[in-house]
């Protein structure tokens, strides 16, 4: 196919469908980015456009990169299930370390954010050491013998143009290489419409059209995590800003989740319902062939039937139907492979005899599970 129309199929994933899901998955490295290193007396988004522009260009050229190698070598390249599950664990365990630092600097520094007047004791003089006024209430910032208040929180003294700096002596913000490297580094957790771009990029046989694929895809959903990280670092640089380090913490907690039910390492309170042949809503059917068949929806609420009923010792074929579904439930992570589905239609996946026992599969975000339970046949 035309490099120009697997750009312009990528670009249109990524802006009908792409900016909700690679948000949710990837936007956690961008808001731990620019909420974690978020400094006291930033000036708004102007402050924040330099990383999320450095942000976004790593992305773009790890997500251009990876299409080319893929078009090239095929599926070889390709990150399976587990180790898309481990890294999208790591990934949030990064974000909520950074949260977590960010929320504690708030609380232990107290510093007023830009355009505030520090509290005043009565009598109209300022308070002891310059203290400032915290995040929802006035508290004095922990200073050394001998500094201001301003000196800790990281600000220069009225007259100076000293630059920003943390009590380590280095800048608070964030450098442009660890933003690009931030940016880069979602390749490593692709959401589910990525995993879908990914199998086209596969298809095109072409470093040329893989690449052009997933750079629209990038660039398709640029503008929402622009959106995204301009809005924290907003809310960062002022009263607000303790929303930015809650917004971090819940992105990161939401990957290191997404990550744990996609390989399969959360308890399924589901299990319970196994024991009730009433919770499962479809049994397989075996042809003369011997095959057994299951039908399967994938819709935007989950897969449906939630459990499905096999016999062990016998292959089974999995008929999953989508209609007009352009969500996470497109793409699925079965039997350790990758499978994506078309937005209406039918994909047959066949399995091998199976022992007695279950099948679990998950959409590629990890957000919906469905199961397949192989009971011993009389």
């Amino acid at each position: 196919m035309n490099p120009a129309a697997l750009f312009a199929g990528g670009l249109a994933a990524g802006l009908a469908a792409g900016t909700a899901s690679c948000a949710a998955v990837q936007g956690g490295l961008l808001i731990g980015l620019v909420s974690g290193n978020a400094s006291g007396n930033a000036a708004g988004p102007s402050r924040a456009l330099p990383p999320v522009a450095a942000f976004l260009t790593g992305r773009l050229a790890a997500h251009t990169a990876l299409g080319a190698l893929l078009g090239l070598a095929g599926a070889a390249v390709q990150v399976g299930p587990g180790t898309r599950a481990a890294l999208l664990v790591a990934a949030g365990t990064v974000v909520v370390v950074l949260a977590v630092r960010m929320l504690r600097r708030r609380h232990e520094a107290g510093c007023a954010p830009p355009g505030e007047v520090p509290a005043r004791a009565p009598g109209g003089r300022p308070p002891p050491d310059h203290a400032s006024v915290g995040i929802g209430h006035d508290c004095a910032p922990r200073t050394a013998p001998g500094r201001t208040a301003s000196a800790a929180c990281g600000t220069a003294s009225p007259g100076t143009a000293a630059p920003l700096k943390s009590t380590r002596g280095g800048t608070r913000s964030p450098t442009l290489v660890r933003a690009a490297g931030l940016g880069a580094a979602t390749i490593f957790v692709p959401c589910g419409v990525t995993v879908g771009m990914e199998v086209v990029a596969v298809s095109t046989g072409s470093a040329s059209g893989g690449a052009a694929v997933l750079a629209g895809l990038a660039l398709g959903t640029a503008p929402a995590f622009a959106a995204l990280g301009l809005l924290v670092r907003t809310l960062a640089s002022t009263r607000l800003a303790a929303l930015a380090g809650i917004a971090a913490l819940a992105a990161g907690l939401f990957t290191v989740g997404s990550g744990l039910r996609l390989g399969g390492w959360l308890p399924d309170f589901s299990q319970a319902q196994f024991g009730s042949p009433a919770a499962a809503a479809g049994r397989a059917l075996t042809g003369t062939d011997g095959v057994q068949r299951l039908t399967v929806w994938a819709t935007a609420e989950g897969f449906r039937p939630g459990i499905a009923v096999a016999a062990a010792g016998r292959p089974v074929e999995i008929a999953f139907r989508t209609r007009d579904n352009r969500g996470c439930t497109r793409t699925l992570a079965i039997d350790d492979r990758d499978v994506v589905l078309p937005v209406t239609g039918e994909r047959v996946v066949r399995l091998a005899a199976r022992p007695e026992g279950r099948l679990r599969y998950a959409c590629g975000m990890g957000m919906y599970v469905g199961f397949v339970r192989f009971e011993r046949v009389p």
